[in-house]
């Protein structure tokens, strides 16, 4: 506990809603970025449009491929995101896929 809340003060967390029609392998909402204590979101959005797209990517990826199990999912959105935003800013926040089915 001790660990998560020092990585969560010293890096933030970023929140990634998603709704997904599993029947037709489709996003239908989403994803929708939400940052506490990672970024001021007002002076990045372009960082939190990148992320976004890059999210939006792994879903997508995730889907053709046939994959439509939530966890599989939630890994992939974390790893495309963690690889991303380490190599841009040198953080390793929090990563919480949220992921709705329709």
């Amino acid at each position: 506990v001790l660990r998560d809340r020092k990585n969560l003060a010293e890096n933030g967390i970023i929140t990634i809603v998603v709704a997904i029609d599993r029947k037709n392998k489709i996003i239908t909402s989403g994803p929708d970025i939400v940052s506490r204590g990672f970024v001021y979101v007002r002076n990045s959005e372009e960082l939190i449009e990148e992320v976004r797209n890059i999210a939006e990517k792994a879903v997508e990826k995730c889907l053709e491929n046939d994959i439509t199990q939530w966890g599989e999912i939630k890994n992939g959105i974390r790893r495309e995101l963690d690889n991303f935003i380490y190599d841009k800013m040198k953080k390793k926040p929090m990563i919480l896929p949220v992921i709705v089915e329709v």
